[in-house]
């Protein structure tokens, strides 16, 4: 029997409430290195975090789920996200300053 390949999905996450200055970014891109995504994270002018992720889906929804959450310190508002387009050059997941 064959094996079936993994969707693969890629989404983009804003986060709101108190996730600047308490590991947010960091804690992010851990996780998303634990779950094998791929893609970025930064801090937007306006306090919230974005997260652009990539790779299997089920990776990517355990993100979303930990996002509605984050690091101890971060207190987590909103949550609004999209889906993106996959992006095949993208590799590693990083922080953006």
């Amino acid at each position: 029997m064959e094996a079936v390949p993994l969707a693969n999905e890629a989404i983009h996450i804003w986060v709101s409430g108190k996730v600047q200055g308490v590991y947010f970014r960091a804690s992010t891109a851990k996780k998303a290195q634990k779950l094998n995504l791929c893609g970025w994270v930064q801090n937007l002018p306006d306090d919230r975090v974005e997260i652009l992720a990539q790779g299997e889906a089920e990776s990517v929804r355990q993100l979303l789920l930990w996002c509605q959450k984050g690091p101890v310190l971060a207190k987590v508002s909103e949550i609004t996200q999209q889906v993106a387009n996959f992006d095949h050059e993208l590799s590693g997941f990083e922080v953006r300053r």
